[in-house]
């Protein structure tokens, strides 16, 4: 079982159009969807479309949409009752896969509400293989939510075999950056511009060394955060594909040829690649392989649509292990914004 968190669910509506999108102008859409969402119900999404057991736990009321959609889509859930209907997101994709998207900042909750999504998080950890903890944080809830709930499902899972995965941003991601090594989860999703957070590098540089065949920055930066306690660093970095460094090697793999329709769920998709990988038992190259042909697999489908097992490639993937440093050679600088 994989237990997936999302702390600010969504119910998104894609609206594909038939033309470049103009401010100011009347367009009409080809055609529209609505999907539930929130980066952990993303993945959720994925891991189910594979056949793996998953279980998303939200806040949600009974009769919301979003939990509506989720039943639609097949979903197992653990909904957490809130003071409001959950969010909705706007994503507005144009033919060349340019999106938009226009997202509602979500419900704020009281104290019982994020006590109560607390309990059920570490009730349902204890018997999970992964425990997924995706996203942003709702208006109001502290910074170092993440941070605090990785210490107490450690706590109360101790012995037990649950890992845990952490994809956000910006002060989440500090704040959970901030308390390691007991806040480090076994593993951490960050693109090019999270992973400049967390070690002051430049964004730009990190995704555009990779794509010139450098990943040196990249890998520097990962190292970094595994030797302050994270298992394992999946960095992905759009068209120059992703990067995986652990404390036994680090491995670059690219993605074939892909037409670009959307970026929407991409890193998601990328993450329960990783997962499925993982849960059949395949090293890390392998574990990277998926990753990077599951988030290209959605990056060439429409909207929100994301990947199922017909629509991924890992033959079309390309990975190469990454040289390890000499013992004793000092970390290179990396690359700052000037």
């Amino acid at each position: 079982m994989i237990v997936t968190l999302t702390a600010n669910p969504s119910l998104d509506r894609t609206v594909a159009l038939t033309g470049p999108l103009v401010r100011g102008a009347v367009h009409r859409a080809a055609a529209t969807r609505v999907d539930p969402g929130g980066k952990g119900v993303n993945v959720a999404r994925v891991l189910r479309a594979a056949g793996r057991p998953v279980l998303a736990v939200l806040p949600g009321n009974t009769g919301d949409p979003l939990l509506t959609a989720l039943d639609d889509h097949g979903i197992g859930y653990r909904a957490v009752p809130t003071g409001g209907p959950a969010r909705s997101n706007i994503t507005v994709a144009e033919p060349d896969g340019t999106t938009t998207k226009l997202n509602e900042p979500g419900p704020a909750y009281t104290d019982g509400t994020l006590e109560s999504l607390r309990h059920t998080v570490v009730d349902t950890a204890a018997a999970a293989h992964w425990l997924v903890m995706s996203g942003s944080l709702p208006p109001g809830v502290p910074a170092d939510w993440y941070a605090d709930l990785v210490r107490s499902v450690r706590a109360a899972v101790d012995g037990s075999a649950c890992r845990i995965a952490v994809d956000t941003s910006e002060s989440p991601l500090l704040s959970l950056a901030a308390g390691f090594p007991d806040a480090a989860p076994d593993l951490l999703k960050p693109n090019s511009d999270e992973l400049a957070q967390l070690t002051g590098a430049d964004a730009t540089t990190l995704e555009s060394a990779a794509a010139a065949g450098d990943t040196g920055p990249v890998v520097t930066a990962g190292r970094r955060l595994v030797e302050r306690g994270v298992g394992a660093v999946l960095a992905t970095l759009g068209a120059a594909g992703a990067v995986l460094v652990t404390a036994d090697g680090a491995w670059h793999a690219v993605p074939g040829p892909v037409t670009a329709r959307s970026t929407v769920g991409a890193g998601d998709s990328s993450l329960a690649g990783y997962l499925v990988a993982e849960l059949a038992g395949l090293d890390p190259a392998e574990r990277l392989r998926h990753a990077v042909a599951y988030g290209s697999a959605a990056v060439a489908l429409p909207g929100t649509t994301l990947p199922g097992p017909d629509d991924v490639d890992t033959g079309a993937v390309e990975v190469t292990p990454i040289r390890p440093r000499p013992l004793g050679t000092p970390s290179p600088a990396l690359p700052h914004h000037q």
